[in-house]
């Protein structure tokens, strides 16, 4: 007989809640001195010997006999070829998700613009795509589709002239589908590296592989310390945490959607979390009864019970008022408003990564097709972050035009302020053009 899942609950109303909130949140993302040791190592060893380095460390960690940087190449061709060996649905689906992927962040590019204003003087914002992004992309069996089309058609919309993507293929093991989503996505170069030694090569370049200005996708802890120690020579999208569903439900919602909807972010690993909110008490037992149900049910069984054990959550509140109050604390990367009128709670949410809207509404769909960006800021940086999307892959200049009228006005002022600040060629420079 299966043992039943010992999901905590706790209550809103109890005087330690807050505290006991804040621990089953708290997750460190920060590496241990070991790890952090290593990839230091890694990415000195990728800027002294280059390509050398990499046959070198994809030898000795992904198990393959490689000659040369070579053999670590995918040709364009190869991508194609992976559209003709996937079946005609998986074919299909991935075309739909690309399409739908790419309509919606069409709504996110942002175009030039300037004003002139009275006396001639013209300011105004230029926005130019990078040269070149960077996509990491976890190989082997556990592979995501899904994240290739997530991070490699904003960049095409943002007008990346290269999408570069490195991929490991541990023990020879290559994902058709991955390669699928790439030339879908329109990839235009392949490596099939990984780990901290591609994260250092698309930071710093090597024979082979090009220097990138701004690496994304998800990878393991090597990979997420790797893109922290780059950060600042190349742009990162983000150091996420594990991944993450809050929903909120107002008890009317069948509880075996709700049960499989937790399930749906538990599968991912032991350390992901799902958070159930409710103000009916009767309905989280419910809930907790189809949890039980049809966790025997699930090829993931045993990962969704680590998490849900180990970080997941049955919460009892109030009312909706404080379900949205503990949901803004919480700031989740997936929040679903399973309510009946989601639209009259949507005002008062201020933090989450991506809202899922009413009943019907699986956090799943947005996952691979509804076309919003599953790249999302997770363990509370929805206070400050924002899902990937075109402008992570654009730059804005200001631009600033004076005619001779404005420069000798604007000049009075700075001359003044340049002063107050004891920076006497600054005052200078603007004095040289005001107007005697």
């Amino acid at each position: 007989m299966t043992a039943p899942v010992a999901i905590r609950r706790l209550n809103a109303a109890d005087t330690d809640f807050a505290r006991h909130l804040d621990h089953l949140l708290s997750w460190e993302s920060v590496s241990d001195d070991g790890v952090n040791q290593r990839v230091l190592e890694i990415i000195q060893a990728v800027r002294e010997r280059g390509d050398a380095a990499l046959v070198e460390y994809t030898q000795r960690f992904d198990g393959l006999e490689v000659a040369s940087m070579a053999d670590l190449i995918l040709p364009r061709e190869r991508l194609e070829l992976a559209l003709t060996r996937i079946s005609a649905e998986q074919r299909q689906a991935l075309e739909v998700a690309a399409e739908r992927v790419r309509s919606y962040h069409e709504k996110q590019k942002q175009d030039s613009w300037r004003y002139t204003e009275a006396d001639g003087t013209v300011l105004g914002q230029k926005v130019t795509p990078l040269d070149r992004a960077g996509l990491y992309v976890p190989g082997g069996k556990a592979s995501y589709p899904s994240s290739v089309l997530m991070n490699a058609i904003p960049a095409k919309v943002a007008g990346v002239p290269e999408v570069v993507m490195v991929v490991p293929t541990p023990r020879g093991e290559i994902n058709e589908l991955v390669l699928a989503a790439a030339a879908i996505a329109g990839v235009d170069r392949v490596f099939t590296i990984g780990g901290a030694q591609a994260v250092a090569a698309l930071a710093y370049g090597t024979e082979s592989v090009p220097p990138v200005d701004k690496i994304v996708g998800p990878g393991n802890i090597y990979v997420a310390t790797a893109k922290r120690h780059v950060f600042g020579k190349v742009g990162i999208d983000m150091i996420a945490g594990p991944s993450e569903i809050l929903v909120v439900c107002d008890g009317q919602t069948d509880p075996d959607w709700i049960a499989m909807d937790l399930f749906s972010q538990a599968e991912h690993d032991e350390d992901a979390q799902s958070i159930l909110v409710s103000p009916d008490a009767d309905f989280l037992d419910r809930v907790a009864e189809s949890i039980a149900k049809l966790l025997p049910t699930m090829e993931r069984a045993e990962i969704i019970r680590t998490s849900l054990e180990g970080r997941g959550a049955l919460i009892q509140v109030a009312d909706m008022a404080q379900a949205i109050i503990v949901a803004n604390r919480i700031a989740p990367e997936h929040l679903e408003l399973s309510v009946a009128d989601p639209e009259a709670w949507l005002p008062e949410i201020r933090h989450a990564g991506a809202i899922f809207m009413g009943r019907y509404t699986a956090e799943a769909l947005g996952d691979y097709v509804a076309g919003p960006n599953h790249v999302l800021p997770t363990s509370g940086t929805a206070r400050f972050s924002s899902p990937l999307g075109v402008y992570d892959f654009q730059k804005r200049s200001s631009i600033i035009f004076c005619s001779p009228d404005g420069a000798s006005e604007l000049g009075k002022s700075a001359s003044v302020l340049a002063r107050g600040e004891s920076l006497t060629a600054h005052a200078r420079s603007a004095e040289y053009r005001i107007k005697p």
